[in-house]
């Protein structure tokens, strides 16, 4: 068994035939096929089920594709980590961001690592939480800075960056404009939140649902800056994390029985990782948790 043959039929399975798998890996399709049927043979097993017009993988098959992926990321690993030893960190690190990030712990980092380390490409992806964690889990991403709330999803490492509460955010001599609220002083409100799928809107969801409350929202946006600017000509109730609260003439107004926090935090897959992609985990959490 080589492992250009465990390659081919990872790519085979990923991409649903052995022509766009061929495409992908700048090889002949009948390369392609013909290695895959070694594979068969040494294993004595068929992985691939041909018999249809899409390729599918046999229970052999969806038993070994795991096994075939991890060794792959070992044997990269093992070859970044060579070079790391060489002084040379080399490779492309796929990093998801959060809808709208400005952090500028993160982005200094990534703008740093890139100076740093010229031999290491980043490539950037923006998008909802909940859809970064499958992006992750499916290994199209190596990394990503999302929002949660409770736990991500199973398969997940995760490092926590920030954890805070959610809030209220009213102009200022509004009704609401208090010390202090409960999520029942909201009812008669209309309500400006993140869309679904961000930390932030998981958090109030959560929040009002252990209270027996209807987590309602009447204008979402994936910017929180956009909702602070509707709050400013009285759209409505800005629910925001506390460090996102704030705008001009605005009021951050605390919600005592929001029992959910909003988090950020960093994530990757549990498993081995590029030198690559763990060295900019590491900078990021760093920075991160510092700021």
């Amino acid at each position: 068994m080589e492992m250009h043959q465990l390659r081919y039929f990872a790519s085979v399975a990923d991409e649903g035939s052995f022509t766009a798998a061929a495409r992908r890996l700048l090889v002949s399709q009948s390369g392609v096929s013909t290695q895959v049927a070694k594979l068969e043979r040494e294993l004595g097993q068929r992985l691939i089920d041909r018999s249809g017009r899409r390729i599918r993988l046999t229970p052999a098959g969806q038993a070994v594709l795991p096994l075939a992926k991890s060794a792959l990321a070992t044997l990269e690993a093992i070859t970044h980590t060579a070079a790391e030893f060489a002084g040379a960190v080399r490779g492309r690190v796929r990093l998801g961001m959060i809808m709208g990030c400005t952090i500028p712990a993160f982005l200094d980092t990534v703008a740093d690592l890139g100076r740093s380390h010229p031999g290491i490409e980043i490539s950037l992806h923006e998008g909802y939480s909940d859809r970064l964690q499958v992006q992750v889990l499916a290994g199209s991403l190596d990394l990503a800075l999302i929002g949660y709330a409770g736990e991500v999803a199973s398969g997940l490492e995760v490092g926590v960056v920030v954890e805070e509460p959610i809030t209220a955010t009213v102009p200022a001599g509004h009704p609401l404009d208090r010390p202090d609220l409960r999520l029942a002083d909201l009812r008669d409100e209309r309500i400006l939140c993140l869309s679904r799928g961000t930390g932030i809107r998981a958090a109030y969801e959560d929040s009002c649902r252990g209270i027996g409350l209807d987590p309602r929202v009447d204008i979402d946006a994936s910017s929180p800056a956009a909702l602070l600017r509707l709050a400013e000509r009285g759209a409505g109730v800005a629910v925001l994390s506390a460090s996102a609260a704030h705008g001009s003439g605005l009021r951050t107004v605390s919600l005592t029985d929001a029992a959910t926090p909003a988090r950020l935090g960093i994530i990757t897959r549990r498993g081995p990782h590029s030198p690559a992609a763990q060295l900019l985990r590491t900078r990021l959490l760093a920075a991160m948790r510092a700021e």
